[in-house]
């Protein structure tokens, strides 16, 4: 999963990037709202966490010219905690939840989960596919009941993969929202990951469409390659 973070404070937005790093997401981060606004019109997020108090283009400017567009990635909101006109401004202007300065990191986490969870139509934290659950709270998956070993990305391709599973996801869709920005993005790489993936939870489960992409699934898609 991917997130941009839109924050004028430094700190701030370095603390949430660490944090969300260490929660398994691709990060990309903005310091002002120009920089914020452009990120989010040209790259593919599963989430942004915006700050209203930006330099430059504010972030409910921002927020606007994103729904504007037709782009509808969820949005949290990060809004002043005395400023409760922000939050309905917020909430106007097509966020899909805020959260109050200062705050905790793990509210954030818990709210970034959700927002992504309801985007693609899940209520639970625990996503399942057959004998296959991916606990998204604490970043840990199981299959059978027993604990699987993966590394970051390995992770990341999962976890989107279950969160969108009974549909084709694009390779391309799955470079634009595993990697941030600065990596260098290769769909060939995509292949390898999926390749130990299916050593890792077997090969029933993440099925090749061919020629276009993958399909997390109990059932085997027509045109399935594995």
């Amino acid at each position: 999963m991917r997130v941009l973070v839109v924050e004028g404070d430094e700190t701030i937005g370095s603390q949430l990037a660490e944090a969300l790093a260490a929660a398994d997401y691709a990060v990309d981060v903005a310091g002002d709202g120009e920089e914020g606004h452009f990120l989010g019109d040209t790259e593919e997020y599963d989430a942004v966490i915006l700050d209203l108090g930006l330099p430059g283009l504010n972030g409910i400017s921002v927020l606007e010219r994103w729904r504007e567009a037709g782009r509808s990635m969820p949005v949290i909101v990060l809004t002043a905690r005395d400023r409760w006109s922000e939050k309905v401004s917020g909430i106007d202007a097509g966020a899909d939840d805020y959260v109050t300065k200062p705050f905790q990191i793990e509210e954030v986490l818990a709210r970034l989960r959700a927002v992504i969870r309801r985007a693609s139509g899940h209520a639970s934290a625990e996503l399942s596919c057959g004998p296959l659950i991916v606990d998204t709270r604490r970043s840990r998956v199981y299959l059978a009941d027993m604990p699987i070993t993966l590394t970051a990305q390995e992770y990341r391709l999962l976890n989107y993969l279950v969160h969108h599973q009974d549909r084709v996801v694009y390779r391309t869709e799955l470079t634009e929202h595993i990697y941030n920005q600065d990596f260098d993005r290769d769909s060939n790489t995509i292949e390898v990951f999926i390749g130990r993936l299916r050593k890792k939870i077997g090969g029933g489960l993440v099925h090749t469409v061919r020629g276009l992409g993958y399909r997390m699934s109990t059932e085997a898609p027509a045109g399935d390659d594995t």
